[in-house]
């Protein structure tokens, strides 16, 4: 793909500002005491972009981005199919069900302003629309943390209206210029209208995804919008959002933002998660043949999963659900089969498939839990409970560590003890023995 000098002055600005955004506060750590990786291994997550209820984005969306760029979206959209049907979406949770494949899976609340999640969608019937809904709790969100990825993924709608303001050029667009003088007020705004369509169509909810170049000049306002919207709609104790994918030697680890209260009854924050991949499955329209060995070749020791989870940080792949569709043809879904099994192959018990979610809560505890040591004695202060929560500790001649008059589940090494327990909010003391 060519690369333009607008995209890698894009691409350049957001390398910057991603790590310009604000970390808030921090508490002490001791120096004894490290912060491992839930229960000491590699966090694995897949991240499906542009899903929705039955609408196939792709097929709708096209002709709105070719009538803001006519010289650049110039797929044959009438050839592709209108819908990725519920038996797919079945077919795809039954599976990741049973090999325990987790991630994050957007709903587009009125994808490309077809219709709505929560109301009807023309050309289905309501039947249809509400087995989706429910096809998507019972099947999918017990594995997949569910995103709206702001509203249409298209036009910018009129919060006040509800519909598409009459501009038709990039400026209003979601993906494009809209967003890119807002205020941390007006995109939360926009957000929690988003995530009160998800709200009313009974679906759980802790994070918003981006959809393309949304808010990119304004990241820091990003993270505050987000965290000031999940709270807003649904109390979520630790939001979380995915605007970014690093495919460079940069650290791709979560980055716990716009800290604050880690001592009072109420600490806030908001977790930026990162993808390390680029869309290597389909491509968001479903036209783009597979980069399987990108991802991860056929012995296991190279690809972009292999050096991110030799290095230790959360292996967060990306996609687009009409990629994973390809048309009917199923070739993205096909490739995520193979990656797991060659992650399999080639890192067993290594690394383990998380909800983004789940890694964002584990990221916040590790980030913002106080951790102090006085001899044998480790005091945690967490302003967030935390399972798998999974220490290492210095020390000599240990034989276990023990929480109140309970042993952990610990592994002792030379050189001290790897301590996997439950962390409550609040105090908590271990002793090793």
């Amino acid at each position: 793909m060519k690369i333009t000098r607008r995209k890698l002055a894009a691409l350049a600005m957001q390398a910057a500002a991603v790590q310009a955004q604000a970390p808030g506060e921090r508490p002490q750590k001791s120096g004894d005491v490290q912060v491992l990786n839930p229960r000491n291994k590699v966090p694995v997550s897949l991240l499906i972009d542009d899903s929705t209820c039955l609408v196939n984005l792709a097929h709708f969306g096209i002709p709105h981005f070719a009538e803001a760029y006519p010289d650049r979206y110039l797929q044959d959209w009438r050839k592709l199919p209108r819908e990725i049907p519920d038996s797919f979406v079945r077919e795809f949770g039954e599976w990741t069900r049973e090999n325990g494949v987790k991630g994050k899976y957007s709903i587009v609340p009125y994808p490309a302003c077809v219709g709505w999640v929560d109301r009807d969608m023309p050309g289905w019937s309501r039947k249809e629309l509400t087995d989706s809904l429910s096809l998507v709790r019972t099947l999918i969100a017990p594995n997949w943390d569910i995103h709206p990825e702001m509203i249409t993924h298209t036009w910018v709608i009129d919060t006040k209206t509800g519909r598409p303001f009459p501009e038709r050029t990039e400026r209003f667009m979601e993906n494009f210029g809209w967003s890119q003088d807002k205020s941390a007020d007006e995109i939360a705004n926009y957000m929690a209208y988003a995530l009160r369509i998800l709200k009313n169509a009974e679906l759980p909810c802790e994070g918003i995804t981006t959809p393309g170049g949304f808010a990119g000049r304004r990241l820091v306002e990003l993270s505050k919008a987000t965290l000031q919207a999940c709270k807003d709609v649904y109390q979520t104790e630790i939001p979380h959002y995915f605007r970014h994918a690093i495919l460079d030697s940069r650290s791709v680890a979560p980055r716990v933002e716009n800290v604050r209260g880690l001592n009072s009854s109420d600490p806030q924050c908001v977790v930026s998660i990162i993808a390390c991949t680029g869309d290597w499955y389909g491509g968001w329209d479903g036209l783009v043949t597979p980069a399987l060995d990108k991802m991860i070749t056929a012995d296991s020791k190279a690809g972009r999963m292999a050096e991110v989870i030799e290095r230790g940080e959360p292996a967060i792949m990306m996609c687009h659900w009409p990629g994973i569709y390809c048309n009917g043809q199923k070739d993205g879904f096909h490739t995520l089969k193979e990656v797991h099994k060659r992650l399999k192959a080639g890192y067993g018990d290594r690394f383990e498939w998380m909800k983004i979610g789940d890694i964002a809560r584990y990221w916040a505890a590790k980030e913002l839990t106080a951790i102090s040591k006085e001899g044998n004695r480790v005091k945690l202060r967490a302003p967030y409970a935390c399972p798998d929560f999974t220490l290492k500790i210095s020390g000599r001649n240990v034989r276990g560590v023990k929480i109140g008059n309970a042993m952990a589940k610990a592994k002792v090494e030379q050189d001290g003890v790897v301590v996997i327990f439950d962390l409550a909010k609040g105090e908590t003391s271990l002793e090793l023995v």
